[in-house]
This record gives C-alpha cells, sequence and structure tokens, in this order.
C-alpha cells in the first residue's frame, strides 16, 4: 500500500524530466549510494573527483581541484535540497533528509553529475490540514512558519555532516561549503516552482526557508526580480571559471 509520502515523490517525479526522483531504491539498486555511505567514508569524495577530473581533463584539458570540489560540493547538496524544496513546495510536506534517508545516482557515463535522488522513509511532518496528518509517519507541526524551520533545521542537520565529512577532503573552507547549503536549499525551492509552473510561489517558499541570515546558513535567499525575470546570486562559487575559456555563471558573485 502506498504511503503518503511516497505517493508525494510520486507526483513531484512527474515534473522533474532530466533528473529521476523515487520513493525507495530498486531491487538491484544499480548505481543508487546512500548518503550514509559518502558522509561516512570520505574517501568516496575522492573518488567521485577523480572521475569529475577525467571527464575535465577530456573536456577542458585540465582539471583544477577547486573546480572538481565546487562541482561534487554543489552536486551533492542539492540533491538533499531538491528533495526537501519539492515536497514542501508541492504537498507542504517535510521529509526526513537524515543522510540514511537520502540516496542518489550518477550518470554512468560521462560527467559525473547526480541525475536522481530517492527517499528512503516514510517519515514526514506536515500541516495541521494535512489529510494524512493521522498517519503513524505523519508529525504535525502548528503552520507554515514551523514548517519552513523544519525543513530548513533537518536539511542544516544533514549538511553539517556532509561539511564535516568532505570538508575533510578539500581546501574549501567552511564558511565556502555552507554558503553552498545555502544555495541549494534557496535554488531548491525557486526550481520547484518553475517546475510546477508557478515560479512566482517557488520563489516566495524561499523567502519563507530563508527569511534573513540564519544560522549555519550565510545569508536570507537572494531572489531578486529583474527586467528579464527573476534570478539570484550565489553565495557559493563552483569554480567553473578556473577552466580554460570559461565564463562565470550568470549568478555568480564575482559578476552577480
Amino acid at each position: 500500500m502506498t504511503t503518503p509520502v511516497a505517493e508525494s515523490v510520486r507526483r513531484v517525479a512527474a515534473l522533474s524530466q532530466g533528473f529521476e526522483v523515487r520513493f525507495g531504491l530498486p531491487a538491484d539498486r544499480g548505481g543508487w549510494v546512500v548518503c550514509s555511505e559518502f558522509v561516512g567514508e570520505p574517501e568516496r569524495f575522492d573518488v567521485w573527483r577523480k572521475q569529475l577530473a577525467e571527464w575535465m581533463r577530456e573536456q577542458y584539458g585540465e582539471s583544477p581541484d577547486r573546480a572538481t570540489a565546487g562541482y561534487v560540493m554543489s552536486w551533492y547538496l542539492n540533491v538533499v535540497g531538491m528533495l526537501g524544496g519539492l515536497l514542501f513546495h508541492t504537498a507542504r510536506r517535510v521529509p526526513s533528509l537524515r543522510p540514511s534517508d537520502v540516496a542518489f545516482r550518477l550518470a554512468p557515463e560521462g560527467r559525473p553529475h547526480a541525475v536522481g535522488a530517492a527517499l528512503l522513509t516514510d517519515d514526514f511532518a506536515c500541516l495541521p490540514d494535512d489529510p494524512a496528518g493521522n498517519h503513524p509517519a505523519a508529525t504535525v507541526v502548528a503552520d507554515e512558519t514551523a514548517l519552513a524551520a523544519l525543513l530548513r533545521a533537518r536539511f542544516a542537520a544533514h549538511s553539517a555532516q556532509f561539511v564535516g565529512s568532505f570538508g575533510s577532503t578539500v581546501r574549501l573552507g567552511r564558511r565556502m561549503l555552507w554558503a553552498a547549503a545555502t544555495d541549494a536549499l534557496d535554488s531548491a525551492a525557486w526550481t520547484a516552482g518553475q517546475l510546477t509552473g508557478d515560479e512566482t510561489a517557488g520563489v516566495m517558499d524561499a523567502a519563507l526557508l530563508l527569511p534573513a541570515k540564519l544560522d549555519p546558513f550565510t545569508s536570507a535567499s537572494t531572489l531578486k526580480a529583474t527586467e528579464t525575470g527573476w534570478t539570484r546570486r550565489r553565495e557559493s562559487c563552483c569554480f567553473h571559471f578556473v577552466l580554460p575559456n570559461a565564463e562565470a555563471c550568470a549568478t555568480c558573485p564575482r559578476v552577480c
């Protein structure tokens, strides 16, 4: 029998074209890796970066350490943020985001970026009017502000483990790592709005999740309206610009 959070995941899966979102792992597991396996074995990040370095050398002729670190940092945190942001925006539900409850899959060939995210537990938090509020796996909170605070806290708890584990393998400071976590949470809500056809609602959710500079995050939501539409200024840097003949990203703090 389908559980409430599994049904929520099924609904958002239809929205995220090009990126697989699923509940649970396939029987053969394939290339899926549980996040706890990464944060518990930091050397896995080294393997991931080596795979990326090989691809970069093929594409650009070199693979600067800053670039491989920046890419992997953003890819990992975006997986966790996207799961939380999608369910918060579409269903007003917040899943468990413990490393043992989230898994992801990398592209099997070519650039080794994340191409799938999986939620592995039925536990979720919701609002008082949620029709599944009486489900054994549900925890009811008072209102949207409380639900947003819970998502922020759960994402921060996972990110803290990532910062400790991944941070031990790269030459990036804690401020940069937490800036990337801020970017992931802010972008997740925005992306969810874009996927559902109501970008402005996603922007409003981002403001609800990051209404101010709240530790350990490095800023409030940086989303802003421009003449050409919504955009944001990244807090972190993926270091794409250090690659040969590469330009800074449109949301790079160096140019935005």
